[in-house]
């Protein structure tokens, strides 16, 4: 089941403890600024590249906008991890992304 997160609540979530951040937006949009923490695995390149996540973890799961990563998320969930989508994604970061 898919959970849902708002970027603000990710951000104090943060301060509390260390987070699996997956990026699904493109490479060249994850070097232009992404999330402190997050780990860039592009929607493109997901089927080829999941396998690698550990299903005892949660993911939070963003992108630009939430659409993207919502997709990556339903992919996720109907292969047995645990996911929580952030709503919003990296446009509504509150805080100073990372380059």
């Amino acid at each position: 089941m898919i959970k849902y997160i708002s970027a603000s609540q990710l951000q104090e979530a943060l301060k509390e403890q260390p987070l699996n951040i997956i990026d699904v937006r493109e490479r060249i949009e994850f070097a232009m600024g992404h999330v402190p923490t997050a780990v860039n695995l592009p929607l493109s390149e997901f089927v080829s590249g999941y396998q690698a996540l550990d299903k005892d973890k949660t993911y939070h799961i963003i992108c630009q906008s939430g659409a993207r990563s919502e997709q990556a998320c339903f992919f996720l969930d109907d292969q047995g991890y645990k996911v929580v989508n952030v709503d919003g994604g990296t446009s509504a970061w509150p805080g100073v992304l990372e380059y």
